[in-house]
């Protein structure tokens, strides 16, 4: 399957499903924007940034477990009540955070390097949170793994990324550049929130690549 179509599929997937997704993203995302709001507001410059990382690194394990384990219900023609989902992301959130949190390190320290390692880096462990969350492997292992499952699927998942994230960033810095400098603290929030549920979009795309790719893998 082409990535137009992979992006299609996506896409009526997440309009499909877009109130569900609302109430069970939205008021973590929201509230990860007012955090770090909080942060930006009351730390140093300097720390600002590393601060920020780290309330990501908390918040992100929790909405984003919580869409794949909605995603995976929904395929099979399930639909779990939110705190059941919520409940689940929870017992799954000390391994999910630390491979956010090594995943990022790599990718951070890719892209140090003239950003194309670190956009190797990221397509190679595209598949780690959904191999996590859903068979039940170890940080390590599901590392692992997403490199085994890229592998000759590497310019397929960049361009379905790349048509995805060159449109949020535009719409980002749109916000950024229209909007009045400086902006309130609650315009700032809003944007981030905004900006961070529309990146979802990229978690259900990498969900049916993923689903793609393991349908074609040879049994055993």
């Amino acid at each position: 399957m082409n990535p137009l179509n992979i992006i299609q599929d996506s896409l009526y997937f997440f309009r499909h499903n877009l109130l569900a997704i609302l109430l069970l993203c939205l008021p973590p995302v929201i509230l990860e924007g007012v955090v770090k709001q909080a942060v930006q507001a009351s730390a140093q410059a300097q720390a600002s940034t590393a601060y920020e990382l780290i309330v990501g690194l908390l918040f992100y394990p929790l909405y984003s477990g919580a869409l794949i384990l909605f995603m995976d219900a929904r395929t099979r023609g399930e639909n779990p009540p939110i705190t059941e989902l919520w409940g689940q992301t929870l017992r799954l959130w000390p391994s999910f955070a630390l491979l956010s949190a090594i995943s990022t390190l790599l990718i951070m320290f890719g892209l140090s390097l003239f950003v194309l390692p670190g956009l190797w880096v990221m397509i190679k462990l595209a598949f780690s949170e959904y191999l996590l969350v859903l068979r039940q492997r170890t940080p390590f292992m599901a590392m692992r793994e997403s490199m085994l499952m890229t592998t000759g699927h590497f310019t397929r998942i960049l361009v379905c990324l790349l048509i995805i994230y060159i449109p949020i960033s535009l719409f980002e810095a749109a916000g950024m550049y229209l909007l009045p400098t400086p902006q309130s603290p609650s315009v700032e929030v809003l944007l981030n929130s905004l900006t961070s549920f529309l990146q979802l979009f990229m978690g259900v795309t990498l969900f049916r690549l993923f689903m793609l790719i393991e349908q074609e893998r040879p049994a055993g």
